[in-house]
């Protein structure tokens, strides 16, 4: 499934693009690595059809369709506040973590009717056992984060996991 309405051109500068599709850079780099080091990168300014050609993607077609699809993808990875609370007050399962690095917990702590566990980024084992189909709601600052860490689960074969959309600053 794609978002055929989102409108992207090759002739559009990355800036313009990630504008538009904030996934576009996560998509980019998961299909094609690209973007992700310095070897691999892209300027704002360059253009699709240049990041294209610069690394040997001839199907630009399928390029834009990538993109579409990550963006339709984080679209329907994340949760509203409202919802996630509606499932609390439905008595639903799910884990709810809190994956901000301990100097941006300490800096900001959550409200108290958050509840969200922070990340242990030593014990990823932890997280690995956890049954597939649970459903996880991670949760970041302002929803970024959280939703490179929802698609590296799905990467990892988890199929109901989540991120909070705006993350804590929408809470």
């Amino acid at each position: 499934m794609t978002d055929a309405t989102l409108q992207i051109t090759p002739n559009m500068t990355m800036e313009a693009i990630l504008a538009v599709a904030p996934s576009a850079q996560r998509a980019l780099f998961q299909r094609y690595h690209i973007g992700g080091c310095s070897a691999c990168g892209f300027q704002p300014s360059d253009t699709l059809a240049q990041v294209a050609k610069d690394h040997n993607l001839l199907d630009i077609k399928d390029v834009i369709a990538t993109i579409q699809r990550a963006e339709t993808m984080d679209r329907e990875r994340q949760v509203a506040p409202g919802e996630l609370r509606a499932w609390r007050a439905q008595s639903e399962e799910f884990s709810f973590i809190d994956v901000r690095l301990p100097d941006e917990r300490a800096a900001a702590p959550l409200p108290a009717d958050a509840g969200a566990e922070p990340l242990d980024y030593d014990a990823s084992d932890k997280y690995m056992a956890l049954p597939k189909d649970r459903r996880i709601v991670f949760a970041c600052a302002d929803g970024g984060r959280s939703l490179d860490v929802a698609s590296y689960f799905l990467g990892h074969g988890f199929t109901h996991v989540y991120a909070l959309r705006g993350g804590f600053g929408a809470w």
